[in-house]
Protein backbone atom coordinates (compact mmCIF):
# COMPACT_ATOMS: atom_id res chain seq x y z
CA UNK A 1 0.00 0.00 0.00
CA UNK A 2 1.35 3.58 -0.89
CA UNK A 3 2.19 5.51 2.15
CA UNK A 4 -0.05 8.43 0.49
CA UNK A 5 -2.56 6.16 0.68
CA UNK A 6 -1.66 4.75 4.13
CA UNK A 7 -1.45 8.26 5.22
CA UNK A 8 -4.88 9.23 4.51
CA UNK A 9 -6.69 6.64 5.84
CA UNK A 10 -4.50 7.02 8.80
CA UNK A 11 -5.65 10.72 9.43
CA UNK A 12 -9.29 9.67 8.55
CA UNK A 13 -10.05 7.21 11.39
CA UNK A 14 -8.17 9.76 13.62
CA UNK A 15 -11.46 12.05 12.70
CA UNK A 16 -13.66 9.35 13.70
CA UNK A 17 -15.26 9.25 17.05
CA UNK A 18 -15.10 5.77 19.11
CA UNK A 19 -18.53 5.74 19.55
CA UNK A 20 -19.17 5.48 15.66
CA UNK A 21 -15.54 3.51 14.27
CA UNK A 22 -17.52 0.08 14.20
CA UNK A 23 -20.27 1.87 12.52
CA UNK A 24 -18.52 3.20 9.83
CA UNK A 25 -15.93 0.38 9.10
CA UNK A 26 -19.04 -2.20 8.53
CA UNK A 27 -20.19 0.65 6.36
CA UNK A 28 -17.11 1.38 4.59
CA UNK A 29 -17.20 -3.19 4.05
CA UNK A 30 -13.53 -3.08 3.04
CA UNK A 31 -12.44 -5.29 5.96
CA UNK A 32 -13.94 -8.45 6.78
CA UNK A 33 -15.68 -9.77 9.51
CA UNK A 34 -12.44 -11.44 10.76
CA UNK A 35 -10.27 -8.65 10.81
CA UNK A 36 -12.85 -6.24 12.51
CA UNK A 37 -13.10 -8.90 15.19
CA UNK A 38 -9.24 -8.52 16.11
CA UNK A 39 -9.32 -5.14 16.76
CA UNK A 40 -9.45 -4.41 20.39
CA UNK A 41 -11.43 -1.10 20.62
CA UNK A 42 -11.00 -0.49 24.42
CA UNK A 43 -6.82 0.22 23.79
CA UNK A 44 -5.82 4.05 23.25
CA UNK A 45 -7.05 5.43 19.75
CA UNK A 46 -3.08 5.84 18.19
CA UNK A 47 -2.99 1.99 18.55
CA UNK A 48 -5.98 1.12 17.02
CA UNK A 49 -5.15 3.12 14.16
CA UNK A 50 -2.10 1.80 13.40
CA UNK A 51 -3.94 -2.06 13.85
CA UNK A 52 -6.02 -0.89 11.22
CA UNK A 53 -3.56 0.56 9.09
CA UNK A 54 -1.80 -2.97 8.95
CA UNK A 55 -5.09 -4.40 7.95
CA UNK A 56 -5.37 -2.27 5.23
CA UNK A 57 -2.12 -3.03 4.27
CA UNK A 58 -2.74 -6.52 4.23
CA UNK A 59 -5.93 -6.02 1.53
CA UNK A 60 -3.46 -3.68 -0.91
CA UNK A 61 -6.24 -0.64 0.05
CA UNK A 62 -6.26 1.57 -2.93
CA UNK A 63 -6.38 5.26 -2.94
CA UNK A 64 -10.47 5.20 -4.19
CA UNK A 65 -10.80 2.77 -1.02
CA UNK A 66 -9.39 5.52 1.31
CA UNK A 67 -11.68 7.97 -0.85
CA UNK A 68 -15.06 5.67 0.02
CA UNK A 69 -13.85 5.63 3.54
CA UNK A 70 -14.00 9.30 3.60
CA UNK A 71 -17.05 9.73 1.96
CA UNK A 72 -18.72 7.62 4.63
CA UNK A 73 -17.31 9.45 7.09
CA UNK A 74 -18.68 12.81 5.61
CA UNK A 75 -22.43 11.55 5.27
CA UNK A 76 -22.23 10.53 9.08
CA UNK A 77 -21.06 14.37 9.62
CA UNK A 78 -22.85 16.22 7.03
CA UNK A 79 -23.12 19.34 9.35
CA UNK A 80 -19.50 20.10 9.44
CA UNK A 81 -19.74 21.16 5.40
CA UNK A 82 -21.61 23.76 4.02
CA UNK A 83 -23.57 22.71 1.31
CA UNK A 84 -24.61 24.85 -2.00
CA UNK A 85 -27.57 23.73 -4.13
CA UNK A 86 -27.54 23.53 -8.52
CA UNK A 87 -30.46 23.28 -10.51
CA UNK A 88 -30.26 22.13 -14.14
CA UNK A 89 -32.30 22.11 -16.74
CA UNK A 90 -33.92 18.62 -18.72
CA UNK A 91 -32.59 17.34 -21.53
CA UNK A 92 -35.01 15.90 -24.20
CA UNK A 93 -36.31 13.03 -23.89
CA UNK A 94 -36.27 9.90 -20.77
CA UNK A 95 -33.17 9.28 -18.96
CA UNK A 96 -33.36 5.94 -17.04
CA UNK A 97 -30.78 6.33 -14.31
CA UNK A 98 -27.94 3.94 -13.89
CA UNK A 99 -25.35 4.35 -11.45
CA UNK A 100 -22.52 2.93 -13.72
CA UNK A 101 -23.18 5.14 -16.60
CA UNK A 102 -23.31 7.82 -14.61
CA UNK A 103 -20.17 7.71 -13.12
CA UNK A 104 -18.29 6.30 -16.55
CA UNK A 105 -19.77 9.51 -18.50
CA UNK A 106 -18.79 12.17 -15.57
CA UNK A 107 -15.49 13.26 -16.59
CA UNK A 108 -12.46 12.50 -15.13
CA UNK A 109 -10.48 14.95 -16.79
CA UNK A 110 -7.18 13.44 -16.16
CA UNK A 111 -5.27 10.77 -13.95
CA UNK A 112 -4.23 13.72 -11.16
CA UNK A 113 -7.87 14.37 -10.70
CA UNK A 114 -9.17 11.55 -8.86
CA UNK A 115 -13.26 11.22 -8.65
CA UNK A 116 -14.47 8.55 -6.06
CA UNK A 117 -18.42 7.73 -5.67
CA UNK A 118 -21.18 6.15 -3.82
CA UNK A 119 -24.41 5.27 -4.17
CA UNK A 120 -26.73 5.59 -1.18
CA UNK A 121 -30.06 3.82 -0.58
CA UNK A 122 -31.81 6.85 -1.16
CA UNK A 123 -31.19 6.77 -5.13
CA UNK A 124 -28.24 9.35 -4.09
CA UNK A 125 -24.85 9.42 -5.63
CA UNK A 126 -22.04 10.97 -3.46
CA UNK A 127 -19.31 12.36 -5.46
CA UNK A 128 -15.65 13.11 -4.09
CA UNK A 129 -13.59 15.20 -6.45
CA UNK A 130 -9.43 15.84 -4.83
CA UNK A 131 -8.85 19.08 -6.89
CA UNK A 132 -5.65 19.03 -8.49
CA UNK A 133 -3.56 21.12 -11.47
CA UNK A 134 -1.14 20.15 -13.94
CA UNK A 135 1.20 21.70 -11.68
CA UNK A 136 0.44 20.38 -8.54
CA UNK A 137 -1.00 16.98 -7.02
CA UNK A 138 -4.86 16.80 -6.08
CA UNK A 139 -5.39 17.73 -2.53
CA UNK A 140 -6.83 14.47 -0.76
CA UNK A 141 -7.36 16.94 2.04
CA UNK A 142 -9.46 19.52 0.36
CA UNK A 143 -11.57 18.03 -1.23
CA UNK A 144 -15.61 18.72 -2.97
CA UNK A 145 -18.68 16.59 -2.29
CA UNK A 146 -21.47 16.62 -4.72
CA UNK A 147 -24.40 14.90 -4.01
CA UNK A 148 -26.52 14.15 -6.82
CA UNK A 149 -30.28 12.13 -6.30
CA UNK A 150 -31.05 10.43 -9.21
CA UNK A 151 -34.03 11.16 -11.64
CA UNK A 152 -33.97 15.49 -10.26
CA UNK A 153 -32.51 18.62 -11.89
CA UNK A 154 -30.89 19.01 -8.14
CA UNK A 155 -26.93 18.67 -6.77
CA UNK A 156 -25.66 19.82 -3.81
CA UNK A 157 -21.94 20.71 -3.31
CA UNK A 158 -19.99 21.18 -0.63
CA UNK A 159 -18.10 24.79 -0.65
CA UNK A 160 -14.45 23.64 -0.67
CA UNK A 161 -12.34 24.98 -3.37
CA UNK A 162 -15.34 25.23 -5.86
CA UNK A 163 -15.34 29.20 -6.64
CA UNK A 164 -12.48 27.81 -9.44
CA UNK A 165 -13.91 25.00 -10.51
CA UNK A 166 -16.89 25.53 -10.45
CA UNK A 167 -17.35 25.33 -14.59
CA UNK A 168 -15.96 21.56 -14.87
CA UNK A 169 -17.61 20.83 -12.15
CA UNK A 170 -20.88 22.00 -13.56
CA UNK A 171 -20.05 20.49 -17.07
CA UNK A 172 -19.33 16.95 -16.00
CA UNK A 173 -22.95 17.12 -13.48
CA UNK A 174 -24.91 18.26 -16.67
CA UNK A 175 -22.81 15.27 -19.31
CA UNK A 176 -23.11 12.55 -16.24
CA UNK A 177 -26.94 13.33 -15.82
CA UNK A 178 -27.35 14.60 -19.54
CA UNK A 179 -29.52 17.79 -18.48
CA UNK A 180 -28.54 21.13 -19.83
CA UNK A 181 -27.93 24.46 -18.50
CA UNK A 182 -26.54 24.85 -14.96
CA UNK A 183 -27.29 27.31 -12.36
CA UNK A 184 -26.39 28.08 -8.77
CA UNK A 185 -29.61 29.04 -6.56
CA UNK A 186 -29.53 31.07 -3.21
CA UNK A 187 -29.59 28.55 -0.75
CA UNK A 188 -26.68 27.36 1.36
CA UNK A 189 -27.12 25.21 4.90
CA UNK A 190 -25.03 23.01 6.84
CA UNK A 191 -28.28 20.76 6.65
CA UNK A 192 -28.08 18.86 3.91
CA UNK A 193 -31.77 17.36 4.66
CA UNK A 194 -33.19 20.81 5.14
CA UNK A 195 -32.32 21.96 1.76
CA UNK A 196 -33.51 18.63 -0.30
CA UNK A 197 -36.66 18.75 2.26
CA UNK A 198 -37.02 22.62 0.72
CA UNK A 199 -35.79 22.31 -3.15
CA UNK A 200 -38.29 18.58 -3.41
CA UNK A 201 -40.94 20.36 -1.29
CA UNK A 202 -40.97 17.43 1.19
CA UNK A 203 -42.18 20.14 3.88
CA UNK A 204 -46.12 20.63 4.06
CA UNK A 205 -47.33 24.14 4.33
CA UNK A 206 -51.22 23.69 3.84
CA UNK A 207 -53.02 25.22 6.90
CA UNK A 208 -53.98 22.25 8.86
CA UNK A 209 -57.93 22.56 11.70
CA UNK A 210 -57.38 21.36 14.47
CA UNK A 211 -60.55 19.18 16.01
CA UNK A 212 -59.99 20.92 19.56
CA UNK A 213 -63.19 22.19 21.68
CA UNK A 214 -61.04 24.77 23.25
CA UNK A 215 -61.66 28.11 21.86
CA UNK A 216 -59.04 29.16 19.06
CA UNK A 217 -57.87 32.41 21.01
CA UNK A 218 -57.01 30.31 24.00
CA UNK A 219 -55.23 27.72 21.66
CA UNK A 220 -52.81 30.10 20.26
CA UNK A 221 -52.42 32.72 22.95
CA UNK A 222 -52.38 30.41 25.75
CA UNK A 223 -54.73 31.86 27.54
CA UNK A 224 -56.21 30.21 31.08
CA UNK A 225 -59.91 30.01 30.60
CA UNK A 226 -59.52 29.52 34.64
CA UNK A 227 -58.49 33.35 34.80
CA UNK A 228 -59.99 36.48 36.45
CA UNK A 229 -62.59 37.44 34.51
CA UNK A 230 -61.94 41.33 35.30
CA UNK A 231 -58.09 40.84 34.10
CA UNK A 232 -58.56 42.39 29.72
CA UNK A 233 -56.33 41.22 27.47
CA UNK A 234 -55.74 44.43 25.07
CA UNK A 235 -55.58 43.27 20.81
CA UNK A 236 -56.71 39.32 21.94
CA UNK A 237 -58.32 40.17 17.74
CA UNK A 238 -55.32 41.48 15.81
CA UNK A 239 -52.86 39.01 18.03
CA UNK A 240 -55.29 36.21 16.99
CA UNK A 241 -55.51 37.23 13.16
CA UNK A 242 -51.18 37.63 13.46
CA UNK A 243 -50.59 33.87 14.59
CA UNK A 244 -53.03 32.63 12.60
CA UNK A 245 -51.16 33.87 9.52
CA UNK A 246 -48.25 32.52 10.92
CA UNK A 247 -49.65 29.20 10.94
CA UNK A 248 -50.99 28.96 7.87
CA UNK A 249 -47.49 30.39 6.63
CA UNK A 250 -45.29 28.13 8.26
CA UNK A 251 -47.51 25.60 10.12
CA UNK A 252 -47.02 23.86 13.63
CA UNK A 253 -43.99 21.70 12.67
CA UNK A 254 -40.47 22.61 12.68
CA UNK A 255 -38.87 24.40 9.66
CA UNK A 256 -36.19 23.18 7.37
CA UNK A 257 -33.02 24.13 8.85
CA UNK A 258 -31.78 26.77 6.47
CA UNK A 259 -28.63 29.43 7.48
CA UNK A 260 -28.55 31.47 4.66
CA UNK A 261 -30.65 32.82 1.77
CA UNK A 262 -30.00 36.48 -0.46
CA UNK A 263 -32.67 38.08 -2.80
CA UNK A 264 -32.55 40.28 -5.28
CA UNK A 265 -34.83 43.39 -4.32
CA UNK A 266 -36.23 46.48 -6.86
CA UNK A 267 -38.35 49.11 -5.25
CA UNK A 268 -39.19 52.31 -5.69
CA UNK A 269 -39.76 55.50 -3.04
CA UNK A 270 -42.83 57.76 -2.82
CA UNK A 271 -42.99 60.74 -1.14
CA UNK A 272 -45.38 63.82 -1.01
CA UNK A 273 -42.57 66.27 -0.64
CA UNK A 274 -41.54 68.24 -3.87
CA UNK A 275 -38.28 68.16 -4.53
CA UNK A 276 -37.60 64.54 -3.76
CA UNK A 277 -34.70 62.95 -5.12
CA UNK A 278 -35.53 59.46 -4.71
CA UNK A 279 -39.33 60.04 -5.55
CA UNK A 280 -38.14 61.96 -8.76
CA UNK A 281 -35.83 58.82 -9.95
CA UNK A 282 -37.50 56.92 -12.60
CA UNK A 283 -34.84 54.02 -12.38
CA UNK A 284 -35.47 51.98 -9.65
CA UNK A 285 -33.26 51.14 -6.54
CA UNK A 286 -31.76 47.44 -6.70
CA UNK A 287 -29.75 45.87 -4.07
CA UNK A 288 -28.88 42.39 -2.69
CA UNK A 289 -30.19 41.36 0.34
CA UNK A 290 -28.56 38.92 2.59
CA UNK A 291 -30.22 37.24 5.39
CA UNK A 292 -28.20 34.91 7.67
CA UNK A 293 -29.24 32.95 11.01
CA UNK A 294 -28.58 30.10 12.95
CA UNK A 295 -32.05 28.79 12.13
CA UNK A 296 -33.62 30.82 9.37
CA UNK A 297 -36.99 30.06 8.81
CA UNK A 298 -37.65 30.10 12.38
CA UNK A 299 -36.44 33.65 13.03
CA UNK A 300 -38.44 34.37 10.46
CA UNK A 301 -41.78 33.04 11.62
CA UNK A 302 -40.71 34.64 14.73
CA UNK A 303 -40.94 37.96 13.65
CA UNK A 304 -44.90 38.57 13.46
CA UNK A 305 -46.00 37.33 16.66
CA UNK A 306 -42.82 39.48 18.55
CA UNK A 307 -45.19 42.47 16.48
CA UNK A 308 -41.65 43.04 14.62
CA UNK A 309 -43.41 42.67 11.21
CA UNK A 310 -47.16 43.69 10.97
CA UNK A 311 -47.63 41.45 7.98
CA UNK A 312 -46.30 38.57 6.33
CA UNK A 313 -47.86 37.66 2.74
CA UNK A 314 -46.83 34.55 0.67
CA UNK A 315 -46.58 35.77 -2.81
CA UNK A 316 -47.45 32.82 -5.44
CA UNK A 317 -44.94 30.54 -7.22
CA UNK A 318 -45.41 32.71 -10.44
CA UNK A 319 -43.61 36.00 -8.80
CA UNK A 320 -40.32 35.19 -10.28
CA UNK A 321 -38.51 34.28 -6.88
CA UNK A 322 -34.73 35.06 -7.42
CA UNK A 323 -34.51 31.67 -5.41
CA UNK A 324 -35.80 29.18 -8.39
CA UNK A 325 -37.65 25.74 -7.27
CA UNK A 326 -38.22 27.40 -3.51
CA UNK A 327 -41.47 30.10 -3.97
CA UNK A 328 -43.02 28.24 -1.43
CA UNK A 329 -40.73 29.06 1.49
CA UNK A 330 -38.12 31.98 -0.14
CA UNK A 331 -41.06 34.14 -1.64
CA UNK A 332 -42.52 36.03 1.36
CA UNK A 333 -43.63 40.34 1.19
CA UNK A 334 -42.82 41.57 4.81
CA UNK A 335 -43.81 44.70 5.78
CA UNK A 336 -42.75 46.61 8.77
Amino acid sequence: MDETVAEFIKRTILKIPMNELITILKAWDFLSENQLQTINFRQRKESLVQHLVRLCEEKHASLNDAALLDIIYTQFHQHQKIWDVFQMSKGPGFFFFNHKMFSQKFPKYSKRLPVSFRETEENAVWIRIAWGTQYTKPNQYKPTYVVYYSQTPYAFTSSSRLRRNAPLLGQALTVASKHHQIVKMDLRSRYLDSLKAIVFKQYNQIFETHNSTTPLQERNLGLDINMDSRIIHENIAEKERVQQITQETFGDYPQPRLEFAQYKLETKFKSDLNGSILAEREEPLRCLIKFSSPHLLEALKSLAPAALFSRIQKLPCSSGSHSQGTQDLSSWQMDC
